[in-house]
């Protein structure tokens, strides 16, 4: 069944074109990923899909009966409104007993919520109201913030309300622009997790690569104002853009050599009562545009100097910080060493940009000691974006810091050079910086960051906005760092490339340094419950169950290996099906029931484990 269908779509930004005349439907169950630089369209094409803008030529259908959901990048909520009466507006029965339920409880109001119980017992919408729970507690909108104008919150906590609000919401299409942005890793998981397994239609755009292997079936490509389609999940996409690059390379370059030949011919002078054939001529034309088509692979290039670093780096000792009853950092200590990269986890709100601004010196702690090497300068990339002054040029920004930089080869270049460097041709560096897309102010940002010669960089979220190519390079230039790196990001697959250890933030101030990337600390947490799930049952207060030790009878022992053989068989079931999801096999429809199938295969495998554990204990 069609969803939605877009025809011959164009769209500029008044100097260019951003996309033009693109062709492409969405039907019922697929999950489709859109790709492309900074700067190409993606968000203004998701603005055209979900109605928030006009297309300049084209049109887009949606069928009748289906609800459309949309998560902007920056989304629109009104800022006096309370995040409850946010979360739950809308006008069926059920969303407004649970919106009056919600009030009461926030207000204690004992007759009210007695009346709303009622209610929400004869609509059966206490499982509904259970499930708007698990969502708002997975994605971190804390029950303290219900009663708060949305105007009061945080950048990250608008965009966590505004997702929350577009799942609770269960519309028929889900269109999300960066769904990931601003969520701690533990809720990019169940995002993830929820989404992959949901049957639910979805366009998404991210840059998180886990993300878009686990849970996207098919990506979109929009390159050069143009719609590629490749079925398959972005690790089959990478090489499927690959083989087609080299194609048209490959066309292009015989293009050129038979527009040599056909340059001769045109140049020769008819022979007396002779005319060149208008077809030929024609068809040397079209010879001619096809073979001065230029493939624009531009890459943003980091090749940045960076100041002496001495064998003094950084020194905490003792370090205290709270606010309030809220702790922050107890009694941490670390020296830095060189060349050193650390990950930063933990979940929202435990202190980790406090923490980052206290090694900095941007924020003081309450006690302890910060020894800072002379030769230290920082380079800090923050998660809030920079205060560019209204109609400063792009070129204005750079100019401001330096008029020559040097780069990492001795090498000194203008500063029109090196924002050529990050592509910023010179038509866009004389652009208003208001004018850039999201995810080319990012790369605004990053610029004045390593236009300073950092030796010690402190990167808090880097790769939000940031498109996937610019990340591929980012980390690149990341390895070769001679410098400190500390990074907090919720981009797994950046965090697995790039650090060698973690600070785990674990709440009320503890931080915990844990070897390895992020990967190891998941598989870690994994483990960790099976080791002490038999404790309970060794401490139990129960005379008879610490006296008595039972064989299992006979029954119980086939039935214990059954459960090996069944749990052996389902784990098998479930790693070909998520195969086969990830490779892109089978229409939407397969991939729909065999999602259905994995979320079925793992509550069963949940019983059959448990049952397992209970007789393995006898």
């Amino acid at each position: 069944m069609n969803y939605l269908s877009a025809e011959g779509l164009s769209k500029s930004t008044g100097e260019r074109w951003l996309f033009r005349n693109i062709t492409f439907g969405l039907s019922k169950g697929d999950k489709v990923a859109l790709v492309g630089r900074n700067g190409t369209g993606k968000t203004s094409l998701l603005d055209v899909l979900a109605g928030w803008q006009a297309p300049e030529e084209g049109a887009v259908s949606i069928r009748k009966e289906v609800r459309v959901g949309y998560l902007s990048q920056q989304p629109a909520l009104e800022e006096a409104v309370t995040v409850l009466d946010t979360l739950f507006a809308g006008d069926s029965p059920l969303l407004a007993v649970i919106r009056e339920y919600e009030n009461a409880l926030a207000h204690n109001d004992t007759d009210r919520i007695t009346e709303a119980a009622g209610k929400m017992e004869a609509l059966k919408a206490w499982d509904y109201e259970a499930k708007v729970k698990q969502i708002l507690g997975r994605l971190g909108v804390a029950e303290s913030n219900f009663d708060k104008p949305v105007g009061q919150l945080s950048g990250g906590q608008r965009k966590r309300v505004a997702l929350a609000k577009v799942l609770i919401e269960e519309p028929d299409l889900l269109i999300l622009d960066e769904p990931t942005n601003h969520l701690d890793l533990e809720a990019i998981e169940w995002l993830e997790n929820y989404l992959g397994t949901a049957n639910t239609t979805l366009l998404l755009v991210t840059h998180d690569r886990y993300f878009l292997d686990r849970v996207c079936s098919e990506i979109l490509e929009l390159t050069e104002g143009s719609i590629f389609r490749h079925k398959g999940n972005y690790s089959y996409f990478l090489e499927k853009q690959a083989e087609r690059q080299h194609a048209e390379a490959s066309e292009v370059d015989k293009a050129k050599n038979l527009l040599r030949r056909e340059l001769e011919w045109m140049r020769r002078q008819p022979k007396a009562r002779g005319t060149k054939a208008q077809y030929r001529v024609d068809a040397f034309y079209d010879l001619k545009d096809k073979a001065s088509q230029e493939r624009k692979e531009s890459n943003v290039e980091l090749n940045i100097g960076m100041t002496r670093l001495g064998s003094k780096i950084i020194e905490l000792s003792d370090i205290q910080k709270a606010f309030g009853n809220l702790k922050i950092v107890k009694d941490f200590g670390y020296v830095f060493r060189r060349k050193e990269r650390v990950g930063i986890v933990g979940k929202n709100g435990v202190g980790k940009s406090t923490f980052l601004d206290i090694l900095t010196g941007a924020q003081q702690p309450d006690s302890g000691l910060i020894d800072v090497g002379e030769t230290v300068r920082f380079g800090y990339y923050t998660q809030s974006e920079p205060d560019f002054k209204p109609g400063q040029r792009v070129i204005d920004v750079v100019k401001e810091i330096a008029e020559v930089i040097t780069l990492g080869s001795g090498e000194t270049i203008s500063a029109s050079q090196f924002l050529q460097h990050f592509l910023f041709d010179p038509k866009k560096q004389y652009t208003a910086v208001e004018k850039l897309s999201g995810g080319e102010k990012r790369r605004l940002q990053l610029l004045q960051v390593l236009i300073r010669n950092p030796n010690f960089l402190i990167l808090d979220e880097p790769t939000n906005d940031l498109d996937i190519q610019t990340l591929n390079v980012l980390e690149d230039y990341l390895l070769q760092f001679a410098g400190c790196i500390v990074l907090v990001s919720h981009d797994r697959y950046f965090m697995d490339r790039l650090v060698e250890h973690l600070f785990v933030f674990e709440g009320e101030g503890v931080i915990r340094d844990f070897p390895g990337n992020y990967t190891d600390y998941r598989e870690s947490l994994s483990q960790a419950p099976v080791a002490e799930a038999p404790k309970p049952k060794a401490e139990a207060p129960k005379p008879v169950a610490t006296a008595s030790k039972r064989k299992l009878s006979f029954k119980e022992q086939k039935e214990l290996e059954s459960l090996e053989s069944d749990i052996a068989d389902l784990e098998g079931r479930k790693t070909r099906l998520t195969e086969q999801m990830n490779g892109g096999e089978g229409d939407y429809q397969q991939i729909a029931a065999w999602a259905a199938e994995v979320e079925e295969i793992t509550n069963l495998l949940e019983e059959k484990e448990l049952r397992w554990l209970e007789l393995s204990d006898i």
